[in-house]
């Protein structure tokens, strides 16, 4: 691991949450996710499971977390069971946790192997009513290839099939929805890091750079701060390209006069940033780009002071929507008399905005949630407003991380430039004091 470590107490106190959520007689199991092919002998990157991860704090594959809070022995309450090691695998994949190491980093007593499952899990459903399994019921998901999860809940209803099975994911969703101070604070690392990445390319861009060697300036700062990298695809993208929404290419030149948007964000420990920054290829706002970047701006700024305890998401979302429609009419994009024309069911503002505005960030960049659940503190959710004017190619969109307070909001990327006209000074003191790059050599 490249972050820190972090201490067992956190995954201790978040089993206990998860624990006490249970019904009686009941048995939870959560697994690490699988490590992926791509082809031949290749495999993807692994990405653990946030839930486990958030349980025990495991960043590795073949893992298996059983909590069963009323088991008759104390011992067998929280048991984890994880790949066993050896000489070849640390010769030919590295280090892997040690019984003592997990205990050390887990807070769990109770370690077996991944071989001896099957018993230990065959001895305690004797004693359970209930199991606990894991699904993908994020509203967003579209998964198509099978789970180490779905392989288990299939193998589990054929052996177990008159248990009681219930849902695990609705109460992951209410737990992790609301973040611990630790977890806050791994949240404002990342975004720490995503601001040096900003500034940094804001004293190096220029025109005559591909989009992709603005990219490596972010992968560079990340790594360099103990980041694994970016938390997701990210997207440079410039010129018209600003106004395609999961553009990630990030493949052509920046040209003179145009707009660079940065929507990007480091990983630390696990936990995510997600910011979006639009700044002018050669340093200077046009007069119209300005115009569309203030109006955005604006919205950003009001939608940001709505992120309070008690709040309904769509009471926020209806807000949100009034302020782009007014900013679009001030753009002259349509006029009020067009608005009381149109179609109530697919607005004129659509058209320049059709995103959503925000969503909750921790261990998955959309991390789980519920937009029926009114907003409270310590939750941190994403502020994204923008206008696509795909026929001008300008595309805004300002993207900072909030967390929600007793007493209101606290923006974690407050630090990060945002005002245009910091944007543009920083900018010119890079190109005066020598710091930008030289011109981006042409690819052999």
């Amino acid at each position: 691991m490249k972050h820190l470590p972090i201490a067992p107490a956190l995954f201790i106190h978040n089993r206990k949450l998860l624990a006490d959520k249970l019904a009686p007689r009941s048995i939870a199991i959560i697994n690490s996710n699988d490590i992926l092919p791509t082809s031949a002998d290749g495999t993807m990157p692994f990405r653990q499971n946030a839930d486990m991860f958030w349980t025990t704090g495991v960043d590795q594959e073949e893992t298996i977390l059983m909590l069963f809070p009323d088991a008759p022995e104390p011992k067998l309450r929280e048991i984890l069971f994880l790949r066993e090691t050896s000489e070849k695998i640390l010769t030919w994949e590295g280090y892997k946790l040690s019984k003592e190491q997990a205990r050390e980093a887990t807070g769990i007593e109770t370690i077996f192997w991944t071989t001896e499952f099957d018993a230990v899990f065959r001895r305690m459903m004797a004693e359970a009513d209930n199991i606990y399994l894991n699904t993908n019921e994020h509203i967003r998901a579209d998964v198509v290839v099978e789970t180490r999860d779905a392989r288990f809940l299939d193998r589990c209803k054929k052996q177990f099939p008159l248990h009681n099975y219930k849902r695990l994911a609705p109460i992951m969703t209410q737990l992790r929805m609301v973040k611990s101070e630790f977890e806050v604070q791994q949240l404002r690392e990342a975004c720490r890091i995503t601001g040096l990445a900003f500034r940094r390319l804001l004293e190096r861009m220029q025109p005559g750079m591909y989009e992709f060697e603005a990219e490596a300036e972010f992968t560079y700062t990340y790594i360099r701060n103990r980041s694994k990298g970016h938390a997701y695809d990210p997207i440079f993208a410039s010129g018209a390209n600003t106004c395609i929404l999961h553009y990630i290419e990030n493949s052509r030149v920046c040209e003179d006069g145009t707009l660079i948007l940065i929507d990007a964000g480091a990983e630390y420990a696990n936990y995510n940033a997600d910011m979006t920054r639009v700044i002018p290829v050669n340093g200077k706002f046009t007069p119209r780009q300005r115009q569309v970047y203030e109006a955005v701006l604006r919205v950003h700024k009001a939608a940001i002071k709505m992120l309070v305890p008690g709040t309904r998401f769509a009471d926020y979302i209806r807000a949100v929507a009034e302020l782009t429609n007014k900013e679009c009419i001030g753009l002259g994009l349509y006029t009020a008399e067009d608005v009381k024309k149109q179609d109530p069911e697919n607005p004129l503002y659509r058209k320049y905005f059709m995103h959503g505005v925000s969503h909750h960030l921790g261990l998955n960049v959309h991390d789980v949630s519920s937009f029926y659940t009114d907003m409270k503190a310590s939750m941190v959710l994403t502020v994204e407003p923008g206008i696509y004017i795909w026929e001008e190619g300008i595309g805004i969109r300002i993207e900072n991380n909030v967390l929600i307070t007793e007493t209101g909001q606290e923006d974690l990327m407050a630090d990060i430039p945002i005002e245009a006209d910091e944007i543009e000074a920083i900018m010119a003191s890079a190109r005066l004091n020598g710091v930008s790059s030289n011109k981006a050599e042409a690819l052999a």
